[in-house]
């Protein structure tokens, strides 16, 4: 792949990402990466939030990248000899990708650049050093550290009802923590969890083991829909995400209930006494719900 003179920004917003938002990114950067070989690597500072792994500057050289693939939130490149390199771009972190040949000099905050055969220049940069960026073998992913506790996928053949059954019956913790708990399922975040609760017209506050059967396998299936929804639509831009083109998302225009405090219900709208969208703090995080739709 030749890149034209401009430059491919892969930005994230200022809130913590979720999958839809991550996977958009990787799709992006498939088409870039795919099949090339990184010929030098610049680090510009030894850290982010955690230091740099001590073979980043050589064992990633001159080998071809086989696969482009995410791990909950985490993007994860694989190379043909057996090694992995794992890239979080945390809350302020972007990805610039140009031409090599375009001389761009040293961005702000720019502290890694990889360049490529295929004469492509890729910059991390990073204000709030927030992100992480790793090196593993890639046959020893389930022991390397930020990936070994992960829970399940729930875009995957794993995520079943009964699955979903199993993980709640054991707690008495509220739903919505528990969606958010990356040991149990990865990649959700705010935004998805309120949405499918919404959905599935399950107060955020229920504890887990009083789901039933049915509400799960509702919920589930809610979960699965809207995400595949939302990665279609690009993810959601809150404030700075866009894409790779420089377009913002699209699924903010569709949410239903998140930051629409004080807004009619759109389930409940159509009726003579509409409810209104509220807000409650669960875990030091805002939880956006139909007191109506969604009873406790």
């Amino acid at each position: 792949m030749v890149l034209s003179h401009a430059t491919i920004v892969i930005p994230l917003r200022i809130f913590m990402p979720e999958l839809p938002e991550v996977e958009t990114i990787l799709q992006s950067m498939k088409p870039a990466l795919t099949g090339q070989k990184f010929t030098s690597i610049d680090i510009n500072r030894p850290d982010l939030r955690t230091p740099f792994p001590s073979g980043l500057s050589t064992i990633p050289l001159n080998e071809t990248v086989v696969r482009l693939r995410r791990r909950a939130k985490y993007i994860l490149l694989d190379f043909q000899h057996g090694w992995s390199l794992l890239i979080h771009l945390g809350m302020s972190g972007r990805l610039f990708i140009d031409s090599a040949t375009r001389n761009i000099p040293l961005r702000r905050h720019e502290h890694l650049i990889f360049w490529t055969d295929n004469g492509c220049r890729i910059g991390l940069v990073d204000p709030r050093r927030f992100g992480m960026v790793g090196l593993f073998q890639t046959d020893q992913e389930n022991q390397y550290p930020p990936l070994k506790h992960l829970g399940l996928e729930p875009l995957s053949d794993d995520f079943t009802t009964d699955q979903l059954s199993s993980i709640c019956a054991s707690t008495r913790v509220p739903i919505k923590n528990v969606l958010l708990d990356q040991r149990r399922i990865v990649g959700l975040g705010n935004i998805y969890v309120c949405e499918a609760l919404f959905k599935a017209h399950i107060h955020p506050a229920r504890t887990a083991d009083s789901l039933t059967y049915e509400e799960l396998h509702h919920l589930r299936r809610f979960i699965t829909d809207i995400l595949q929804s939302a990665i279609a639509a690009g993810g959601s831009t809150l404030r700075d995400y866009v894409h790779t083109d420089g377009q913002p998302g699209a699924f903010q225009e569709l949410h239903l209930v998140y930051d629409r405090e004080g807004e009619p219900c759109p389930n409940c709208a159509p009726e003579s006494r509409p409810s209104h969208i509220r807000r409650m703090m669960q875990s030091g995080r805002s939880t956006f719900f139909c007191p109506h739709c969604q009873k406790i």
